[in-house]
């Protein structure tokens, strides 16, 4: 339980961080944080959850890093529902909390940095170029993760090069798809939009968990011998 609750407040905390920095200070007139800021926002959220919860659940904060540390063989089968299920929660209450944040103004939510492609791409970028992007990223995002927290890694440092690498990530991939590599992080945001958020979420749910598995399963073999 203690587990659950600690990936339920770290995706809160992701969530709330990331897409709350690109709801209500991206675009903010003349002083606005822009996609880097966005970018390290999201860094820096993994950042400050794996040195400050890490301990108690590993800090997953995503059921992509779930399935792929399970694939690697880091992660236990029996528990991804459960650590999936939190997550979700997680990243849905921090999207109820940006919500009423957001419209206290009396603005619409818009996109509310929900996750797309086609005509819901930033950029304009295709369905192809979105799921090769996300798939990607993801499988990156995954190597990072299990290289750094492997017991040959230095010691102290997979945070640092965690939250980096999903700061990287979002510097790519924010034109292409708003940057999802996170189902949880998905669902809250299109559950908000509805419309072409949830007939689009699909991608973005499966995408990232294939990719996820994909590294640990190589990452599995690298480690061997």
């Amino acid at each position: 339980m203690k587990k659950n609750l600690a990936e339920f407040i770290g995706t809160f905390w992701l969530v709330l961080g990331g897409c709350g920095s690109a709801v209500l200070a991206a675009g903010f007139p003349e002083v606005g944080i822009g996609l880097v800021g966005v970018s390290l926002a999201f860094g820096l959220t993994v950042l400050t959850i794996v040195y400050s919860l890490g301990h108690i659940s590993g800090a997953h904060l995503n059921p992509a890093v779930t399935f792929g540390l399970w694939a690697g063989g880091r992660f236990s089968g029996k528990e991804i529902l459960p650590y999936v299920i939190s997550q979700i929660l997680g990243a849905i209450a921090a999207a109820a909390v940006l919500y009423v944040i957001a419209t206290g103004n009396g603005s619409d939510i818009g996109s509310f940095a929900a996750n797309g492609y086609g005509e819901h791409s930033p950029g304009g970028y295709s369905l192809l170029a979105a799921l090769v992007t996300e798939f990607v990223m993801t499988f990156m995002f995954l190597i990072v993760i299990l290289g750094a927290t492997d017991e040959k890694a230095p010691k102290g440092f997979a945070g640092l090069a965690i939250g980096l690498a999903l700061t990287l990530i979002h510097l790519i991939s924010i034109p292409v798809t708003n940057t999802s590599v996170n189902p949880a992080r998905s669902i809250s945001q299109a559950l908000f939009v509805g419309d072409w958020a949830l007939a689009q979420l699909w991608l973005f749910v499966l995408i990232p968990i294939l990719a996820a598995m994909a590294a640990g399963l190589l990452y599995k073999y690298l480690g061997k011998g």
